[in-house]
């Protein structure tokens, strides 16, 4: 991957993170919404890894897995399982 698509992906990434960190801010329990959305995040993780038994497709657990799976929950594991495809 070039520079240039590394750093558009990140400015995405962190603009994505800070809009739902505010988001998870201005409603009236921020940390039970934190917690629910990383759990299910986390969830979504682990059954995907555990289904790739089957189907082959895995994700890593790493930093940046783990970290967009807590903060964006089952949309970023959808996401990231749509960047492996497009990607490799």
């Amino acid at each position: 991957m070039s520079v240039g698509s590394i750093v558009l992906l990140s400015l995405l990434g962190g603009g994505a993170a800070l809009a739902l960190l505010i988001a998870y801010g201005r409603e009236g329990k921020p940390l039970r919404r934190l917690l629910s959305t990383a759990l299910q995040g986390l969830c979504a993780l682990a059954a995907v890894n555990v289904a790739g038994v089957f189907t082959g497709v895995t994700l890593g657990l790493g930093w940046l897995t783990g970290g967009v799976a807590m903060l964006l929950g089952l949309p970023g594991v959808a996401g990231l399982l749509l960047m492996r495809l497009l990607f490799l």
